[in-house]
């Protein structure tokens, strides 16, 4: 890749990971709009670890609690609002990565075009739309049950399908729940850093094994950049969305898919 083409990809990746517009999408236009080379499997993996860093660091101090929080209970302790929500995101991770190991090379064969990304961009954006105004967001993280935490993990599964948004699925399930916006955003941000580890190591295996020559300048500025405008991302997203609310993005997704069908259409 030019340099061009790795600040382009880690700024998508970096951008879209943590808005509910598909940053899976996003990272597969470039190539099929523009005639760009793939980047590789570990360009792809290099981004993933900044924004695996990005939401890591933003919620050191959550985390922290969450881990010393369960070691304690494992030895003896008494399960508290911390360890809770630490078992909640280990079992809400288990739907996606039996998901994933099931039919990953099915998605990867068969789903990764433009027309399902232009489909599931409009009825996964048409659904967050929907919650966001029927939802009663009246309850918060701290009220997080387990039906809950499975049912968000769930809906984490069709994120494997280019187009859908992991976070933007996750969000629309925890609003269709009655969680408020903050709370939505927050737990599926907590419950993309296991999956990023998950899916990371995983590629990280068939990176192993591919014996590829690897461009370590494109790999360390790939991580950089994802990383702080990944960061960056979470930051406004948190302090704006019960504000702005989810509309801009349901908007945004629509416009997308909108340009897709038509780029389809004229045979582009």
């Amino acid at each position: 890749m030019d340099t061009i083409q790795v600040f382009v990809l880690a700024l998508i990746q970096g951008l879209t990971e943590y808005l509910p517009i598909s940053s899976s999408a996003h990272l597969i236009l470039p190539s099929q709009l523009l005639g760009w080379t793939d980047q590789g499997l570990a360009f792809d993996v290099a981004v993933h670890i900044g924004s695996l860093l990005a939401v890591c660091t933003y919620f050191r101090r959550e985390l922290q609690l969450i881990i010393s929080s369960c070691w304690a209970q494992l030895l003896g302790g008494q399960l508290n609002e911390h360890s809770r929500l630490g078992w909640f995101l280990m079992f809400g991770t288990i739907p996606v990565g039996l998901a994933g190991l099931l039919f990953d090379d099915f998605i990867e064969n068969n789903l990764r075009s433009i027309a399902v990304i232009a489909l599931t961009t409009i009825i996964f954006g048409l659904l967050l739309g929907l919650v966001d105004k029927k939802g009663t967001h009246q309850l918060t993280m701290e009220q997080m049950s387990w039906r809950s935490a499975m049912l968000i993990g769930l809906s984490q599964a069709l994120a494997l399908i280019p187009g859908t948004s992991r976070s933007g699925i996750t969000i629309t399930a925890a609003l269709a729940l009655g969680y408020d916006r903050q709370s939505a955003a927050r737990f599926s941000f907590l419950l993309a850093i296991p999956v990023i580890i998950l899916s990371g190591g995983y590629k990280g295996l068939q990176l192993v094994g591919e014996h590829n020559t690897v461009a370590w300048n494109d790999i360390f500025l790939g991580i950089g950049l994802s990383a702080l405008t990944a960061f960056a991302c979470i930051h406004f997203f948190l302090a704006l969305v019960n504000r702005i609310g989810m509309m801009p993005f349901v908007w945004y997704r629509l416009a997308l898919g909108g340009y897709l069908y038509t780029f389809l259409m004229n045979g582009s």
